[in-house]
Protein backbone atom coordinates (compact mmCIF):
# COMPACT_ATOMS: atom_id res chain seq x y z
CA UNK A 1 0.00 0.00 0.00
CA UNK A 2 2.88 2.40 0.89
CA UNK A 3 4.21 2.38 -2.73
CA UNK A 4 0.89 3.82 -3.98
CA UNK A 5 0.62 6.55 -1.31
CA UNK A 6 2.93 9.16 -2.83
CA UNK A 7 1.43 8.98 -6.36
CA UNK A 8 -2.06 9.31 -4.87
CA UNK A 9 -1.05 12.38 -2.85
CA UNK A 10 0.65 13.86 -5.93
CA UNK A 11 -2.51 13.41 -8.00
CA UNK A 12 -4.62 14.99 -5.24
CA UNK A 13 -2.23 17.94 -5.08
CA UNK A 14 -2.61 18.50 -8.82
CA UNK A 15 -6.39 18.37 -8.54
CA UNK A 16 -6.56 20.95 -5.73
CA UNK A 17 -3.84 23.15 -7.22
CA UNK A 18 -1.49 23.03 -4.24
CA UNK A 19 1.79 21.40 -3.35
CA UNK A 20 0.79 19.55 -0.21
CA UNK A 21 4.42 19.06 0.72
CA UNK A 22 5.17 22.80 0.76
CA UNK A 23 4.93 25.03 3.79
CA UNK A 24 1.73 27.02 3.89
CA UNK A 25 3.60 30.33 4.06
CA UNK A 26 7.18 31.50 4.33
CA UNK A 27 8.51 34.84 5.52
CA UNK A 28 9.73 37.36 2.96
CA UNK A 29 11.84 40.51 2.95
CA UNK A 30 11.35 43.28 3.74
CA UNK A 31 9.98 41.94 7.01
CA UNK A 32 8.24 45.25 7.73
CA UNK A 33 7.56 47.59 4.79
CA UNK A 34 7.46 50.66 7.02
CA UNK A 35 9.77 53.08 8.80
CA UNK A 36 11.35 51.03 11.61
CA UNK A 37 15.03 52.05 11.63
CA UNK A 38 17.98 51.47 13.98
CA UNK A 39 16.64 48.22 15.34
CA UNK A 40 18.08 46.85 18.57
CA UNK A 41 16.93 43.53 19.95
CA UNK A 42 17.11 41.13 22.88
CA UNK A 43 15.70 37.65 23.41
CA UNK A 44 14.27 36.57 26.76
CA UNK A 45 13.38 32.88 26.65
CA UNK A 46 11.35 32.40 23.48
CA UNK A 47 10.27 36.03 23.18
CA UNK A 48 12.08 38.75 21.26
CA UNK A 49 11.92 42.44 22.16
CA UNK A 50 12.89 45.15 19.70
CA UNK A 51 13.49 48.89 20.11
CA UNK A 52 13.61 51.39 17.28
CA UNK A 53 13.94 55.09 16.49
CA UNK A 54 11.01 57.50 16.18
CA UNK A 55 12.98 60.68 16.95
CA UNK A 56 10.70 63.71 17.44
CA UNK A 57 7.55 61.66 18.03
CA UNK A 58 5.85 61.42 21.41
CA UNK A 59 5.60 58.95 23.05
CA UNK A 60 8.92 57.62 21.84
CA UNK A 61 11.38 54.74 21.82
CA UNK A 62 8.83 52.09 20.83
CA UNK A 63 9.16 48.58 22.24
CA UNK A 64 7.87 45.70 20.11
CA UNK A 65 7.71 41.97 20.78
CA UNK A 66 7.65 38.85 18.60
CA UNK A 67 7.64 35.09 18.92
CA UNK A 68 9.00 34.38 15.43
CA UNK A 69 11.24 37.36 14.44
CA UNK A 70 8.78 38.09 11.63
CA UNK A 71 5.58 39.43 13.13
CA UNK A 72 5.86 42.24 15.67
CA UNK A 73 3.40 44.03 17.92
CA UNK A 74 3.83 47.26 19.85
CA UNK A 75 3.76 46.69 23.61
CA UNK A 76 4.96 50.00 25.10
CA UNK A 77 7.05 53.13 24.74
CA UNK A 78 10.05 53.80 26.96
CA UNK A 79 9.04 57.45 27.40
CA UNK A 80 6.01 59.70 27.02
CA UNK A 81 8.06 62.83 26.38
CA UNK A 82 11.82 62.97 25.92
CA UNK A 83 12.27 66.47 27.33
CA UNK A 84 10.34 69.71 27.70
CA UNK A 85 11.93 72.51 25.69
CA UNK A 86 11.09 74.91 22.87
CA UNK A 87 12.19 72.50 20.15
CA UNK A 88 9.96 69.70 21.35
CA UNK A 89 7.09 72.14 21.99
CA UNK A 90 7.45 73.65 18.50
CA UNK A 91 7.77 77.12 20.02
CA UNK A 92 9.26 80.34 18.63
CA UNK A 93 10.04 78.76 15.28
CA UNK A 94 12.00 75.90 16.85
CA UNK A 95 11.45 72.21 16.11
CA UNK A 96 13.03 68.82 16.66
CA UNK A 97 12.38 67.39 13.19
CA UNK A 98 15.07 64.85 12.40
CA UNK A 99 16.35 65.09 15.96
CA UNK A 100 14.75 63.96 19.23
CA UNK A 101 16.19 60.55 20.19
CA UNK A 102 18.14 58.21 17.92
CA UNK A 103 19.49 54.66 17.66
CA UNK A 104 18.47 52.86 20.86
CA UNK A 105 20.01 49.88 22.61
CA UNK A 106 18.00 47.26 24.52
CA UNK A 107 19.34 44.70 26.98
CA UNK A 108 18.07 42.29 29.63
CA UNK A 109 20.19 41.87 32.76
CA UNK A 110 19.33 40.19 36.04
CA UNK A 111 15.59 40.38 35.49
CA UNK A 112 15.58 43.99 34.29
CA UNK A 113 15.05 45.37 30.78
CA UNK A 114 17.20 48.35 29.84
CA UNK A 115 16.26 50.56 26.86
CA UNK A 116 18.73 53.35 26.25
CA UNK A 117 19.01 56.17 23.75
CA UNK A 118 20.74 59.50 23.28
CA UNK A 119 19.63 62.92 22.14
CA UNK A 120 21.20 66.10 20.86
CA UNK A 121 17.84 67.77 21.60
CA UNK A 122 18.13 67.06 25.32
CA UNK A 123 21.93 66.88 25.41
CA UNK A 124 21.77 63.66 27.42
CA UNK A 125 22.03 59.89 27.38
CA UNK A 126 18.73 58.40 28.56
CA UNK A 127 18.34 55.07 30.39
CA UNK A 128 14.90 53.46 30.86
CA UNK A 129 14.25 50.36 32.97
CA UNK A 130 11.39 47.99 33.70
CA UNK A 131 10.88 44.37 34.74
CA UNK A 132 7.87 43.99 32.47
CA UNK A 133 7.77 45.98 29.18
CA UNK A 134 4.10 45.16 28.65
CA UNK A 135 2.63 45.90 32.06
CA UNK A 136 5.05 48.01 34.11
CA UNK A 137 5.92 51.64 33.28
CA UNK A 138 9.49 52.40 32.33
CA UNK A 139 11.55 54.41 34.81
CA UNK A 140 14.08 56.96 33.56
CA UNK A 141 17.50 58.15 34.57
CA UNK A 142 19.66 60.35 32.37
CA UNK A 143 23.17 61.73 32.35
CA UNK A 144 25.53 63.86 30.32
CA UNK A 145 27.10 63.71 27.84
CA UNK A 146 25.00 62.41 24.97
CA UNK A 147 26.77 59.22 23.80
CA UNK A 148 26.21 58.94 20.05
CA UNK A 149 24.89 55.64 18.61
CA UNK A 150 25.83 53.74 21.74
CA UNK A 151 25.53 50.05 22.58
CA UNK A 152 24.90 49.14 26.22
CA UNK A 153 26.92 46.11 27.33
CA UNK A 154 26.97 44.11 30.57
CA UNK A 155 30.20 42.14 30.74
CA UNK A 156 30.60 38.80 32.49
CA UNK A 157 32.78 40.33 35.20
CA UNK A 158 30.00 42.69 36.34
CA UNK A 159 31.34 45.83 34.66
CA UNK A 160 29.03 47.90 32.48
CA UNK A 161 29.95 49.84 29.35
CA UNK A 162 28.66 51.84 26.44
CA UNK A 163 30.45 51.68 23.11
CA UNK A 164 29.70 54.78 21.09
CA UNK A 165 30.86 57.40 18.61
CA UNK A 166 31.29 58.03 14.91
CA UNK A 167 34.51 57.29 13.04
CA UNK A 168 36.56 56.43 16.10
CA UNK A 169 34.57 54.02 18.30
CA UNK A 170 35.02 54.66 22.00
CA UNK A 171 34.27 52.77 25.19
CA UNK A 172 32.87 54.45 28.31
CA UNK A 173 32.51 52.60 31.60
CA UNK A 174 29.28 53.17 33.51
CA UNK A 175 28.28 52.91 37.14
CA UNK A 176 26.87 49.52 38.10
CA UNK A 177 23.32 50.92 38.17
CA UNK A 178 23.77 52.47 34.69
CA UNK A 179 22.99 55.92 36.09
CA UNK A 180 26.03 57.66 34.63
CA UNK A 181 29.69 57.50 33.76
CA UNK A 182 31.85 55.73 36.34
CA UNK A 183 34.34 58.15 37.89
CA UNK A 184 37.81 57.00 36.89
CA UNK A 185 36.37 54.29 34.63
CA UNK A 186 37.46 53.43 31.12
CA UNK A 187 36.88 56.14 28.53
CA UNK A 188 39.03 55.70 25.46
CA UNK A 189 39.10 54.93 21.73
CA UNK A 190 39.13 51.19 21.09
CA UNK A 191 38.69 51.10 17.29
CA UNK A 192 40.18 54.10 15.46
CA UNK A 193 38.42 54.96 12.19
CA UNK A 194 36.38 51.75 12.29
CA UNK A 195 35.06 52.21 8.75
CA UNK A 196 38.46 52.01 7.09
CA UNK A 197 38.19 48.22 6.72
CA UNK A 198 35.54 48.94 4.06
CA UNK A 199 37.36 51.72 2.17
CA UNK A 200 39.90 54.48 2.60
CA UNK A 201 37.56 57.13 1.22
CA UNK A 202 34.33 57.23 3.23
CA UNK A 203 31.23 59.34 2.74
CA UNK A 204 29.96 58.25 6.17
CA UNK A 205 32.40 57.12 8.85
CA UNK A 206 31.53 54.18 11.07
CA UNK A 207 28.59 54.54 13.46
CA UNK A 208 25.63 52.53 14.75
CA UNK A 209 27.60 50.42 17.23
CA UNK A 210 26.19 47.13 18.52
CA UNK A 211 28.44 44.94 20.73
CA UNK A 212 27.98 41.22 21.45
CA UNK A 213 30.00 38.48 23.11
CA UNK A 214 30.10 35.03 21.50
CA UNK A 215 32.30 32.06 22.39
CA UNK A 216 34.51 34.26 24.53
CA UNK A 217 35.16 36.94 21.89
CA UNK A 218 33.76 40.46 21.55
CA UNK A 219 32.11 41.40 18.27
CA UNK A 220 31.46 45.03 17.38
CA UNK A 221 29.10 45.72 14.46
CA UNK A 222 29.00 49.11 12.71
CA UNK A 223 27.89 50.59 9.43
CA UNK A 224 29.87 52.82 7.13
CA UNK A 225 29.41 54.26 3.64
CA UNK A 226 32.30 54.23 1.16
CA UNK A 227 32.24 57.12 -1.27
CA UNK A 228 30.67 56.05 -4.60
CA UNK A 229 29.52 52.89 -2.83
CA UNK A 230 26.67 51.90 -0.52
CA UNK A 231 25.89 51.53 3.16
CA UNK A 232 28.05 48.64 4.38
CA UNK A 233 28.17 46.48 7.50
CA UNK A 234 31.58 46.09 9.12
CA UNK A 235 32.49 43.92 12.10
CA UNK A 236 35.47 43.93 14.44
CA UNK A 237 36.42 41.22 16.93
CA UNK A 238 38.76 41.03 19.90
CA UNK A 239 39.64 38.77 22.81
CA UNK A 240 39.32 41.69 25.24
CA UNK A 241 36.66 44.40 25.26
CA UNK A 242 39.38 47.05 24.97
CA UNK A 243 40.99 45.32 22.00
CA UNK A 244 43.05 45.11 19.96
CA UNK A 245 40.33 44.62 17.34
CA UNK A 246 40.63 43.19 13.84
CA UNK A 247 37.93 43.98 11.32
CA UNK A 248 36.38 43.06 7.99
CA UNK A 249 33.37 43.79 5.79
CA UNK A 250 30.37 41.72 6.89
CA UNK A 251 27.77 42.68 4.26
CA UNK A 252 27.54 44.89 1.20
CA UNK A 253 24.21 44.41 -0.56
CA UNK A 254 21.67 47.05 -1.70
CA UNK A 255 22.62 49.31 1.19
CA UNK A 256 21.01 46.96 3.72
CA UNK A 257 22.88 47.86 6.89
CA UNK A 258 22.67 48.96 10.54
CA UNK A 259 20.71 47.14 13.15
CA UNK A 260 21.48 44.17 15.36
CA UNK A 261 22.09 40.42 15.50
CA UNK A 262 20.06 37.89 17.48
CA UNK A 263 20.03 34.16 18.16
CA UNK A 264 17.03 31.86 18.44
CA UNK A 265 16.36 29.27 21.16
CA UNK A 266 17.25 26.64 18.55
CA UNK A 267 20.70 28.16 18.02
CA UNK A 268 20.07 29.87 14.66
CA UNK A 269 21.41 33.39 14.11
CA UNK A 270 20.03 36.36 12.21
CA UNK A 271 20.91 39.97 11.57
CA UNK A 272 18.13 42.55 11.59
CA UNK A 273 19.14 45.44 9.31
CA UNK A 274 17.35 48.31 7.61
CA UNK A 275 17.39 49.63 4.07
CA UNK A 276 16.72 53.18 2.91
CA UNK A 277 13.72 52.75 0.63
CA UNK A 278 12.47 56.08 -0.56
CA UNK A 279 9.65 58.02 1.05
CA UNK A 280 8.24 55.09 3.07
CA UNK A 281 11.39 55.32 5.15
CA UNK A 282 13.98 52.86 6.46
CA UNK A 283 12.57 49.35 6.30
CA UNK A 284 13.82 46.21 8.14
CA UNK A 285 15.27 43.10 6.50
CA UNK A 286 15.86 39.79 8.25
CA UNK A 287 19.23 38.33 7.23
CA UNK A 288 20.37 34.75 7.89
CA UNK A 289 23.70 34.62 9.72
CA UNK A 290 26.19 31.86 10.45
CA UNK A 291 29.57 31.57 12.14
CA UNK A 292 32.64 30.52 10.17
CA UNK A 293 36.17 30.46 11.59
CA UNK A 294 35.10 32.67 14.45
CA UNK A 295 33.51 35.34 12.20
CA UNK A 296 29.84 36.16 11.60
CA UNK A 297 28.80 35.57 7.98
CA UNK A 298 25.75 37.59 6.91
CA UNK A 299 23.46 36.61 4.06
CA UNK A 300 23.60 33.81 1.52
CA UNK A 301 26.69 34.08 -0.68
CA UNK A 302 26.96 37.70 0.38
CA UNK A 303 23.36 38.57 -0.52
CA UNK A 304 20.22 39.17 1.51
CA UNK A 305 17.58 36.65 0.42
CA UNK A 306 14.11 37.78 -0.62
CA UNK A 307 12.48 34.77 1.06
CA UNK A 308 13.43 33.07 4.29
CA UNK A 309 13.30 29.52 5.56
CA UNK A 310 10.83 30.51 8.27
CA UNK A 311 7.40 28.92 7.97
CA UNK A 312 5.26 31.88 9.01
CA UNK A 313 3.27 34.47 7.11
CA UNK A 314 4.32 38.12 7.25
CA UNK A 315 1.76 40.50 8.64
CA UNK A 316 4.08 43.37 7.76
CA UNK A 317 3.13 46.68 9.36
CA UNK A 318 -0.44 45.65 10.23
CA UNK A 319 0.26 45.29 13.95
CA UNK A 320 2.05 48.66 14.04
CA UNK A 321 -0.94 50.65 12.77
CA UNK A 322 -4.55 50.75 13.95
CA UNK A 323 -7.91 52.05 12.84
CA UNK A 324 -9.67 54.02 15.57
CA UNK A 325 -13.32 54.96 16.03
CA UNK A 326 -12.37 57.08 19.08
CA UNK A 327 -15.02 55.37 21.21
CA UNK A 328 -13.87 55.05 24.81
CA UNK A 329 -15.33 54.05 28.11
CA UNK A 330 -16.13 56.91 30.45
CA UNK A 331 -12.96 58.47 31.82
CA UNK A 332 -10.70 56.75 29.28
CA UNK A 333 -8.57 59.27 27.43
CA UNK A 334 -5.93 56.85 26.11
CA UNK A 335 -4.84 56.18 22.55
CA UNK A 336 -3.78 52.91 20.88
CA UNK A 337 -0.01 52.46 20.78
CA UNK A 338 -0.02 52.96 17.00
CA UNK A 339 -0.63 56.70 17.56
CA UNK A 340 2.24 59.12 18.20
CA UNK A 341 2.10 62.90 18.50
CA UNK A 342 4.26 64.99 16.21
CA UNK A 343 6.49 66.51 18.93
CA UNK A 344 5.21 66.94 22.49
CA UNK A 345 1.44 67.37 22.79
CA UNK A 346 -0.30 69.99 24.87
CA UNK A 347 -2.76 67.80 26.75
CA UNK A 348 -5.01 70.76 27.53
CA UNK A 349 -6.13 70.95 23.91
CA UNK A 350 -7.08 67.43 22.89
CA UNK A 351 -9.75 65.10 24.26
CA UNK A 352 -11.54 61.82 23.69
CA UNK A 353 -14.22 62.59 26.26
CA UNK A 354 -15.55 66.07 25.44
CA UNK A 355 -17.65 64.55 22.69
CA UNK A 356 -18.40 60.86 22.91
CA UNK A 357 -16.90 58.80 20.10
CA UNK A 358 -14.75 61.65 18.77
CA UNK A 359 -11.22 62.99 18.97
CA UNK A 360 -11.42 66.72 19.62
CA UNK A 361 -8.50 68.95 18.63
CA UNK A 362 -8.76 72.51 19.92
CA UNK A 363 -6.44 75.33 18.91
CA UNK A 364 -4.45 76.65 21.84
CA UNK A 365 -2.18 79.10 20.06
CA UNK A 366 -1.64 80.81 16.71
CA UNK A 367 0.71 79.26 14.13
CA UNK A 368 1.50 80.16 10.55
CA UNK A 369 2.23 76.70 9.16
CA UNK A 370 1.01 73.15 9.64
CA UNK A 371 4.54 71.91 10.39
CA UNK A 372 4.65 74.17 13.45
CA UNK A 373 1.17 73.22 14.65
CA UNK A 374 0.83 71.53 18.04
CA UNK A 375 -1.14 68.33 18.69
CA UNK A 376 -0.82 66.66 15.30
CA UNK A 377 -1.66 62.99 15.82
CA UNK A 378 0.17 60.57 13.52
CA UNK A 379 0.59 56.97 12.40
CA UNK A 380 3.01 55.35 9.99
CA UNK A 381 2.30 54.99 6.32
CA UNK A 382 3.47 51.64 4.93
CA UNK A 383 4.05 49.79 1.70
CA UNK A 384 3.55 48.54 -0.87
CA UNK A 385 0.28 50.49 -0.57
CA UNK A 386 -1.56 52.14 2.28
CA UNK A 387 -4.72 54.17 2.43
CA UNK A 388 -6.39 56.02 5.29
CA UNK A 389 -9.67 57.90 5.67
CA UNK A 390 -10.99 60.24 8.32
CA UNK A 391 -14.30 61.91 9.06
CA UNK A 392 -14.25 65.41 10.52
CA UNK A 393 -16.86 67.80 11.92
CA UNK A 394 -15.74 71.37 11.19
CA UNK A 395 -18.77 73.25 12.55
CA UNK A 396 -16.80 74.86 15.39
CA UNK A 397 -13.83 76.25 13.47
CA UNK A 398 -12.93 79.92 13.79
CA UNK A 399 -11.84 82.35 11.12
CA UNK A 400 -8.28 81.58 10.04
CA UNK A 401 -8.40 77.96 11.19
CA UNK A 402 -7.12 75.08 9.07
CA UNK A 403 -7.86 71.44 9.92
CA UNK A 404 -7.64 68.11 8.17
CA UNK A 405 -5.45 65.25 7.06
CA UNK A 406 -1.78 65.31 6.05
CA UNK A 407 0.86 63.10 4.47
CA UNK A 408 3.60 64.33 6.79
CA UNK A 409 7.19 64.95 5.83
CA UNK A 410 9.10 68.11 4.95
CA UNK A 411 7.57 67.94 1.47
CA UNK A 412 4.08 67.28 2.72
CA UNK A 413 0.67 67.20 1.10
CA UNK A 414 -2.62 67.81 2.87
CA UNK A 415 -6.34 67.82 2.27
CA UNK A 416 -8.40 69.82 4.71
CA UNK A 417 -10.75 72.66 5.49
CA UNK A 418 -9.86 76.34 5.75
CA UNK A 419 -12.19 78.97 7.19
CA UNK A 420 -11.78 82.44 5.73
CA UNK A 421 -14.10 85.42 6.30
CA UNK A 422 -16.80 83.18 7.70
CA UNK A 423 -16.73 80.73 4.78
CA UNK A 424 -15.28 77.22 4.65
CA UNK A 425 -13.32 75.72 1.78
CA UNK A 426 -11.97 72.28 1.04
CA UNK A 427 -8.31 72.72 0.09
CA UNK A 428 -5.38 70.66 -1.11
CA UNK A 429 -1.95 72.05 -0.22
CA UNK A 430 1.35 70.69 -1.54
CA UNK A 431 4.85 71.38 -0.28
CA UNK A 432 6.44 69.21 -2.96
CA UNK A 433 8.79 72.09 -3.84
CA UNK A 434 9.53 72.73 -0.11
CA UNK A 435 7.20 75.74 -0.02
CA UNK A 436 3.48 75.11 0.61
CA UNK A 437 1.22 75.95 -2.33
CA UNK A 438 -2.57 75.71 -2.35
CA UNK A 439 -3.33 73.76 -5.51
CA UNK A 440 -7.09 73.50 -5.26
CA UNK A 441 -10.07 74.75 -3.24
CA UNK A 442 -13.76 73.90 -3.27
CA UNK A 443 -16.49 75.77 -1.33
CA UNK A 444 -17.84 73.67 1.55
CA UNK A 445 -21.41 74.13 2.74
CA UNK A 446 -21.60 71.09 5.03
CA UNK A 447 -20.30 70.67 8.57
CA UNK A 448 -19.09 67.10 8.08
CA UNK A 449 -16.67 65.88 5.45
CA UNK A 450 -14.67 62.71 4.80
CA UNK A 451 -11.01 62.94 3.72
CA UNK A 452 -8.73 60.30 2.22
CA UNK A 453 -5.04 59.89 1.39
CA UNK A 454 -3.73 57.00 -0.72
CA UNK A 455 0.00 56.20 -0.71
CA UNK A 456 1.61 54.15 -3.48
CA UNK A 457 5.10 52.96 -2.54
CA UNK A 458 5.34 50.12 -5.09
CA UNK A 459 8.78 50.01 -6.70
CA UNK A 460 9.45 53.44 -5.13
CA UNK A 461 6.61 55.08 -7.03
CA UNK A 462 6.18 57.27 -3.93
CA UNK A 463 2.96 59.00 -4.91
CA UNK A 464 0.25 60.29 -2.57
CA UNK A 465 -3.29 61.06 -3.76
CA UNK A 466 -5.87 63.23 -1.99
CA UNK A 467 -9.67 62.96 -1.93
CA UNK A 468 -12.80 64.23 -0.23
CA UNK A 469 -16.32 62.85 0.10
CA UNK A 470 -19.64 63.98 1.52
CA UNK A 471 -20.87 60.48 2.30
CA UNK A 472 -17.70 58.41 2.80
CA UNK A 473 -18.52 56.30 -0.26
CA UNK A 474 -18.11 58.38 -3.40
CA UNK A 475 -14.70 60.07 -3.49
CA UNK A 476 -13.58 63.11 -5.48
CA UNK A 477 -9.90 63.79 -6.18
CA UNK A 478 -8.64 67.22 -5.14
CA UNK A 479 -5.45 69.00 -6.14
CA UNK A 480 -2.55 67.07 -7.66
CA UNK A 481 -0.77 63.88 -6.64
CA UNK A 482 2.20 64.51 -4.36
CA UNK A 483 5.59 63.20 -5.40
CA UNK A 484 6.72 62.13 -1.96
CA UNK A 485 10.36 62.54 -1.03
CA UNK A 486 12.39 61.37 1.96
CA UNK A 487 14.22 64.44 3.21
CA UNK A 488 17.00 64.60 5.80
CA UNK A 489 15.54 67.61 7.66
CA UNK A 490 12.72 65.30 8.82
CA UNK A 491 14.70 62.03 8.55
CA UNK A 492 11.54 59.91 8.74
CA UNK A 493 9.18 58.07 6.44
CA UNK A 494 5.85 59.70 5.62
CA UNK A 495 3.11 59.60 8.25
CA UNK A 496 -0.62 60.08 8.21
CA UNK A 497 -1.49 63.03 10.46
CA UNK A 498 -4.64 64.61 11.91
CA UNK A 499 -4.31 68.34 12.63
CA UNK A 500 -6.06 71.57 13.53
CA UNK A 501 -4.31 74.93 13.87
CA UNK A 502 -5.24 78.60 14.12
CA UNK A 503 -3.72 81.49 12.20
CA UNK A 504 -5.81 84.27 13.82
CA UNK A 505 -7.78 83.33 16.94
CA UNK A 506 -7.52 80.42 19.37
CA UNK A 507 -10.33 78.28 20.74
CA UNK A 508 -11.78 76.79 17.57
CA UNK A 509 -12.08 73.03 17.50
CA UNK A 510 -12.84 70.11 15.22
CA UNK A 511 -14.07 66.60 16.00
CA UNK A 512 -12.69 63.55 14.21
CA UNK A 513 -15.24 60.73 14.12
CA UNK A 514 -12.97 57.94 12.86
CA UNK A 515 -9.60 57.02 11.38
CA UNK A 516 -9.56 53.95 9.12
CA UNK A 517 -6.43 52.48 7.63
CA UNK A 518 -6.00 49.70 5.09
CA UNK A 519 -3.24 48.02 3.09
CA UNK A 520 -4.58 48.61 -0.40
CA UNK A 521 -5.73 51.43 -2.64
CA UNK A 522 -9.22 51.01 -4.07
Amino acid sequence: MRKYLVPIIFIISLLIGKDVFAQQEVAANPIIHADVPDMAMVRVGDTYYMASTTMHMSPGLPIMKSKDLVNWELVSYAYNTLADNEKLRLENGNNAYGAGSWAPSIRYHKGVFYATTFSATSGKTHVFTTRDPENEPWKETSFSPSLHDHSLFFDDNGRVYMLYGGGDIRIAELKADVSGLKPGGLNEVIVPDAGKVAADNLMLHAEGSQLYKHDGKYYLFNITWPRNGMRTVVVHRADKITGPYEGRVALRDRGIAQGCVIDTPEGDWYAYLFRDYGSVGRIPYLVPMSWEDGWPVLGIDGKVPDTLDIAVENTGAKALVASDDFKRKKGDNTLPLAWQWNHNPDNNFWSLSERKGHLRLTTGRVDDDVLQSRNMLTQRTFGPESSATVSIDVSNMKDGDCAGFIALQRRYGLVGVKMEEGKKYLVMVSAETNEPVELDRVPLSKDNVHLKIDCDFKERTDKAYFYYSHDGKEWTAIGDPLQMSYTLPHFMGYRFGLFNYATKTTGGYVDFDYFRIRDSIL
